[in-house]
């Protein structure tokens, strides 16, 4: 059965008005198109990913990241490799507390740094009680192989198919120190119906993956990246 999915860059859980087949990466369904399903993506004024560029720094909460649960199951629903948690993982920033709902990959990055693309960024979707959503990005750059994605990547789903591990892997390993290392922006979901609304915290504190990890990466995703967005009046916040 085909379901519906509003999807915060690339995946997410609530149900959306966009049919998932209606939209791709490339051709006649690629980003330039997604305004013909979903206007919000060609008339936002916030939309994301962006180029950080430039930044104001900003006494900003530091993120408390309380992920206690474990990755029980990875989905390859066409357009990433969405990893399935359970248990306890959130974060609180300013007294709000968002529940991680999945997470899921890109290749390359959606969000560049200063002009830098890099081969591998993750998200992890949160929503808080009121189903307002957070993104946390994360970067992987090219150096030692990842003992998370080779866990990961071990067997991957065909499209359209969902595996389950016969061993939980936590869900805290995947993030580094975060601490204040950590731009923040307002944006939107990076596939239709790109809703806006979304804070983006993207980390400073990059992990490493093999290019062979990257490889198999891109192999099972291709090239599943919308292209940065303007930033037009909004300010990126630097809280280290």
């Amino acid at each position: 059965m085909q379901k519906k999915f509003a999807l915060a860059a690339g995946a997410m859980l609530l149900i959306s008005s966009v049919q998932a087949s209606e939209w791709g990466y490339e051709g006649q369904s690629g980003p330039e198109h997604w305004g013909d399903i979903a206007p919000e993506c060609s008339l936002g004024k916030n939309q994301s990913p962006i180029d950080i560029t430039r930044s104001v720094e900003a006494d900003l909460s530091p993120l408390t990241v309380n992920y206690t649960g474990n990755l029980v199951s990875l989905t390859n629903n066409g357009h990433t490799l969405e990893a399935h948690v359970e248990g306890d993982n959130s974060f609180t920033i300013n007294g709000n507390t968002f529940t991680l709902k999945q997470f899921h990959f890109h290749t390359p990055s959606e969000n560049l740094i200063h002009g830098k693309q890099f081969p591998l960024e993750a998200h992890f979707v949160h929503a808080d009680s009121k189903n307002n959503l957070a993104v946390i990005a994360l970067m992987f750059d090219v150096g030692e192989a990842n003992p998370q994605i080779a866990s990961l990547i071990s067997t991957l789903p065909a499209k359209g198919d969902t595996i389950t591990f016969d061993q939980s892997f936590p869900v805290s390993a995947w993030l580094p120190r975060i601490g204040e290392d950590y731009y923040r922006f307002s944006g939107s979901l990076t596939t239709p119906p790109c809703s806006e609304g979304v804070r983006w915290f993207v980390l400073q504190n990059n992990k490493d993956l093999s290019q062979a990890q990257v490889d198999v990466l891109h192999k099972a995703m291709g090239d599943n990246n919308r292209p940065i967005q303007p930033l037009n009046a909004r300010l990126v916040l630097d809280a280290d």
